[in-house]
């Protein structure tokens, strides 16, 4: 009974709500090195070096800023989950948020008839 009371309290304690609110912490230094020593050993011409990835997973954090709050909380569940399990990028996070909301325009647009047989029918 006092588990249940306990797993009760912990599913309405408001700090729960809040965290799902907030931008996930990711762990980009990581996701960084790694890239920069996978580009390198590749032998790649054009090697992103950490810096520039930081900068990139930086930039894409302050812009989840600005996008996060609007985004269903459906949406940023789906791709927080996303992220995280490709490798911690704020850079995947925002793609993902991004590509998610062109798919919801797209669906929401009028179907288009164009030259088709059934274009003067309603």
């Amino acid at each position: 009974m006092n588990a249940a009371l306990f797993s009760l309290a912990l599913l309405a304690s408001p700090s729960l709500v809040e965290i799902s609110d907030r931008i996930p912490e990711l762990k980009v230094e990581a996701l960084c090195k790694a890239t920069t020593e996978t580009d390198k050993a590749m032998g790649l011409a054009l090697a992103q070096s950490f810096a520039d990835c930081m900068r990139d997973e930086t930039a894409a954090q302050q812009q989840l800023g600005t996008l996060w709050a609007t985004t269903r909380p459906a949406v940023r569940n789906a791709c927080e989950s996303e992220a995280t399990i490709v490798g911690q990028s704020y850079v995947d996070l925002l793609t993902c948020i991004q590509m998610t909301d062109v798919a919801t325009a797209t669906s929401t647009t009028p179907a288009l008839r164009g030259a088709s047989k059934n274009r003067n029918r309603q």
